[in-house]
């Protein structure tokens, strides 16, 4: 399930063939010159709405902390996410904050009780424990998180940051609910996560680095060298986008 970061990529990720998309908090907020983390609710769900009519694929939005604190701030979130037509949405439990990352383990269970109830049949709910990309390499309290997540009535589960094929079949046998991971460098190929039980895969605003990448490429060699290069990858996007954009 890759992440589009705008309408465009939306379309073009769909015309390839995945049969799903995610929007990414740290893809979109780079369109807006900003860090992961400055987005609004509101600036999300505006987004979440035109990328879900963007495709008829069913669009999962990342709405990191719930725009919230308190239950039932998230469960408001969760509410005004199908208004916005996402068929399911990811809730986090990193508070924002780098002083005091993480809500205390029965605070953030209340809060996915809280978004499962709102979510009820409309929505998947993924669950995500932030443990391991903000620094706590805490494999048991990830595992004891994702158990009390599944209890609080979490659809899908997600620890984004394990890399190791042993990490990843501690959690899926831990817990008895689909598990997302997240595609890290270094990490195991696809074919492995399915044989490990991995239900779902997503690449978080890995797509979106990339295309910076190659503009910032792009543009040292036309600054540096004068030269044109760069246009060798970009007449194999302009052809893409030509075909997903005339349907």
């Amino acid at each position: 399930m890759p992440n589009p970061w705008d309408v465009g990529t939306a379309k073009l990720l769909a015309s390839i063939g995945y049969e799903a998309l995610a929007t990414t908090s740290s893809g979109f907020a780079a369109t807006l010159g900003r860090l992961d983390g400055s987005v609004t609710r509101d600036e999300a769900l505006a987004h979440s709405a035109l990328m879900a009519a963007a495709t008829e694929l069913p669009l999962n939005g990342d709405l990191e902390n719930g725009f919230a604190h308190d239950p039932e701030g998230v469960a408001q979130t969760i509410r005004l996410a199908i208004d916005a037509g996402l068929a399911g949405c990811s809730i986090e439990d990193f508070t924002g904050d780098a002083g005091d990352p993480f809500y205390p383990l029965e605070r953030a269970a209340e809060r996915i009780r809280a978004a499962a109830e709102a979510a009820g049949e409309e929505l998947v709910l993924t669950a995500r424990a932030e443990n391991h990309i903000h620094g706590r390499d805490d494999l048991a309290d990830t595992v004891a998180r994702l158990q009390a997540y599944q209890e609080a009535g979490a659809h899908v589960l997600y620890a984004p940051g394990l890399r190791s094929l042993e990490q990843i079949e501690a959690v899926v046998s831990s817990v008895d609910r689909p598990v997302n991971v997240l595609a890290l460098p270094g990490g195991p190929p696809i074919a492995e996560l399915a044989e490990a039980g991995v239900s779902r895969v997503s690449v978080g605003g890995g797509f979106a680095w990339v295309a910076a990448g190659a503009v910032v490429e792009a543009a040292r060699e036309l600054l540096d060298q004068g030269t044109y290069g760069w246009w060798e990858r970009g007449a194999t996007g302009s052809k893409a986008a030509r075909s997903a954009f005339a349907g």
